[in-house]
């Protein structure tokens, strides 16, 4: 009975090449769909990182100048003085601010090769030049 069960039965020979073939072709047509929107989706969280990093840093900077209105943010030090905590793909590029002049360039070390303009420049008066969308 068990040699009956375990038995193929006439015309059961599995999958053509034909039909194997075509089971990688659309295997390919999504891969081809998916990996660049996932590389969008990438660059889209890295610009999003830097957003959210720039206005935290003017945040920051805000926070240190009141506690020391004579003193200018030209450091990183300064910054994390003021509560900033930088996430790890920012960069301090340069800068100094003051209460009412200055301004601060960061940019993202994941952003670096793969966009044109990576970096945010944050102003005192609170104007942000942010990258645009990858």
């Amino acid at each position: 009975m068990l040699r009956k069960m375990l038995a193929k039965k006439k015309g059961e020979e599995g999958f053509t090449l034909v039909e194997l073939l075509i089971v990688v072709a659309i295997i390919a047509i999504l891969a081809a769909i998916a990996i660049p929107q996932f590389t969008k989706y990438r660059l889209r969280a890295y610009k999003s990182e830097l957003d959210s990093d720039a206005k935290n840093i003017y945040t920051a900077a805000q926070a240190y100048l009141t506690d020391n209105p004579s003193a200018t943010v030209d450091s990183l030090a300064k910054l994390k003085d003021g509560g900033y905590s930088p996430s790890s793909n920012i960069t301090f590029v340069d800068g100094s601010m003051t209460l009412s002049t200055g301004s601060i360039e960061v940019y993202s070390t994941a952003l670096k090769a793969s966009a044109k303009n990576n970096n945010a420049v944050i102003f005192a008066n609170g104007r942000m030049n942010l990258p645009s969308s990858p």
